[in-house]
C-alpha cells in the first residue's frame, strides 16, 4: 500500500473514529457496554439518561455494527469490542500524555520505537519530576535515590557522565548493586575503556554486562524489579538533567522491559 493509499485509508477510517467521539452518548455507550451486557433499564441507571436517549444512540451503533441486542440484552459485537479496547486507549494515553505534558512537549522522542509510544497510556501513573532554579539538581538527586536500594539494575545509557559511573561504581563495590546491565553506543564504550578507573570498575566487573550499539541513542532508561526512570534530550540535541519521569506500577515496568528489549 503507498503512502497515498494510507492515508485515504486513515482519513476514511477518521470519519468512523469522527462519528464516535463526537457523540457523548456513542462514546459512554461503547465504554458502559465494554465489561458486559446490559438491558435497557441498567444502562438508563448507569447513564442517568432518558430511555429515549439511550435507544437512539444504540440504533446508531446497532446500524454500524458496533453493538447488537440479544434478547433484552445490549452487547458489543467483535467489531465493538475491537473498537472501544482502542478507544480506551487513546483515551488512556491522552490522559497519561496530559499529565506529563511539560516533559513529553519538551523532548526529541525519535527514538523510542512508534509501539512504545502508542502504548505510552501504561505511564499513566509515572511521576513527573523536574529541578527548579532553587534546586538544579532536584531531578538528578531523585535518580540516584531510587538506583541506591536497587540490587539489579538495567540502563540504556545514551550519555557519558563521570558523575553517573561514580555513583553506580560507588553501588557496585558497597555490594549493594548486585548485577548491571548497560547498553551504550560504541563511542561511550571507547571512552570507558580510556578511563583506567572506570574500565576496571565497569567493564571488567563480573557483576557488569554491557552491550554496545552503533547508534547514539537519546533515551536514558533505568529500571531495577520495583521502579523505572526515564530521561530524554531535547529536541536541539542536548540532553536534560533537569527533568524526569519515574514509576513504581506494574505497567510501567512492562513498558520499560520492552523499551530495554527493543534497543
Amino acid at each position: 500500500m503507498t503512502n497515498l493509499e494510507t492515508r485515504n485509508e486513515l482519513n476514511k477510517e477518521y470519519k468512523h473514529v469522527k462519528y464516535i467521539l463526537t457523540s457523548e452518548m456513542r462514546t459512554k455507550l461503547l465504554l458502559t457496554l465494554y465489561e458486559n451486557s446490559k438491558n435497557l433499564e441498567k444502562l438508563r441507571n448507569e447513564l442517568k439518561k432518558p430511555s429515549a436517549t439511550i435507544l437512539h444512540g444504540l440504533k446508531e451503533l446497532e446500524n454500524i455494527n458496533l453493538v447488537k441486542k440479544v434478547q433484552k440484552y445490549y452487547e458489543l459485537t467483535s467489531n465493538g469490542y475491537l473498537l472501544t479496547t482502542n478507544l480506551i486507549k487513546l483515551i488512556e494515553n491522552w490522559n497519561s500524555i496530559n499529565k506529563s505534558k511539560m516533559f513529553w512537549n519538551n523532548h526529541d522522542l525519535s527514538d523510542i520505537p512508534e509501539e512504545m509510544l502508542k502504548n505510552i497510556y501504561l505511564l499513566k501513573d509515572a511521576t513527573y519530576v523536574n529541578s527548579t532554579t532553587s534546586d538544579l539538581s532536584n531531578a538528578f538527586n531523585k535518580y540516584i535515590e531510587l538506583i541506591s536500594d536497587a540490587s539489579k539494575l538495567r540502563i540504556i545509557l545514551p550519555i557519558y557522565s563521570e558523575n553517573h559511573f561514580e555513583h553506580i561504581i560507588g553501588l557496585l563495590n558497597e555490594n549493594t548493586l548486585k548485577s548491571l546491565e548497560l547498553i551504550i553506543s560504541e563511542e561511550i564504550l571507547h571512552s570507558i575503556k580510556n578511563n583506567a578507573t572506570f574500565n576496571k570498575s565497569l567493564l571488567k566487573n563480573k557483576k557488569v554486562t554491557v552491550r554496545s550499539i552503533k547508534k547514539n541513542i537519546k533515551i536514558f532508561l533505568t529500571y531495577s524489579d520495583d521502579f523505572m526512570s526515564l530521561t530524554l534530550f531535547f529536541k536541539d540535541g542536548h540532553y536534560d538533567d533537569s527533568q524526569i519521569l519515574i514509576a513504581r506500577d506494574e505497567n510501567a515496568l512492562k513498558w520499560a522491559f520492552n523499551l530495554y528489549s527493543n534497543i
